[in-house]
């Protein structure tokens, strides 16, 4: 039976990291002679049965999301029960809500971009935009993320403009998630889950650097844990 993956999202034809999202799975897909379907799953239709459907999750860019509650219960789920899972820019983002508020005990941390008074506001407005930016970044020597890339350094694209509250990022160094990456400031860019088969979170939008010459690694990485699971 064919594999396939969630994709995490209100999918809109017009916004560019979706069209990404789509073109660099095939990228992957045909590089590495893997057949895996896609599907993209609005989150308000997430469900009890999504992980039966499902080998994978990819929750993508586009937030807010229609249903927080659901993407983080899935977000949840596929950590907790080894299901590979990958976020890229606001999927990054719900990955941060869902450690805070069921590893650290911040049951109300908050996304700005759904209450931007809420007082555990763990995701917040950048001071400056990175949408349409291309920024170095490094990652820490061992981890997942310096393993799939065959690197300590990298330059990826960005569309966000929200990301880690400057406020929390102590607090979010005292459990078991890892910072694997930072940009030039020292500011987290990525993030994984120690001893899982893949659960990687990333602010930056990797599917917006994949070619059909150079599939993403961290695309391809995805796709061979899903194919594996």
């Amino acid at each position: 039976m064919t594999p396939s993956i969630a994709l995490l999202g209100e999918y809109t034809p017009t916004f560019q990291p979706h069209l990404s999202t789509n073109a660099a799975i095939e990228h992957a897909k045909t590089a590495l002679g893997l057949e895996i379907n896609a599907d993209w799953i609005s989150t308000e239709d997430i469900d009890q049965m999504l992980f039966q459907r499902y080998a994978g999750i990819w929750v993508a860019p586009g937030s807010p999301y229609k249903n927080m509650d659901k993407t983080l219960a899935a977000i949840r789920y596929a950590r907790e029960n080894g299901v590979p899972c990958f976020g890229t820019c606001g999927g990054f983002q719900h990955m941060i809500l869902e450690y805070a508020r069921n590893l650290l005990g911040f049951k109300d941390a908050q996304h700005a971009e759904y209450d931007p008074y809420a007082s555990d506001l763990f995701i917040s407005k950048l001071a400056c935009s990175l949408a349409g930016r291309q920024l170095p970044l490094t990652f820490e020597p061992g981890s997942r993320v310096a393993d799939i890339y065959g690197a300590l350094t990298a330059t990826e694209q960005y569309y966000c403009n929200f990301g880690i509250n400057p406020d929390c990022i102590d607090v979010l160094k005292q459990g078991p998630l890892r910072i694997t990456g930072a940009d030039t400031e020292g500011e987290i860019r990525v993030i994984e889950w120690p001893g899982h088969p893949f659960f990687i979170g990333t602010l930056f939008v990797p599917q917006a650097r994949s070619t059909p010459e150079q599939p993403h690694p961290l695309v391809s990485a995805f796709l061979r844990a899903v194919s594996a699971s």
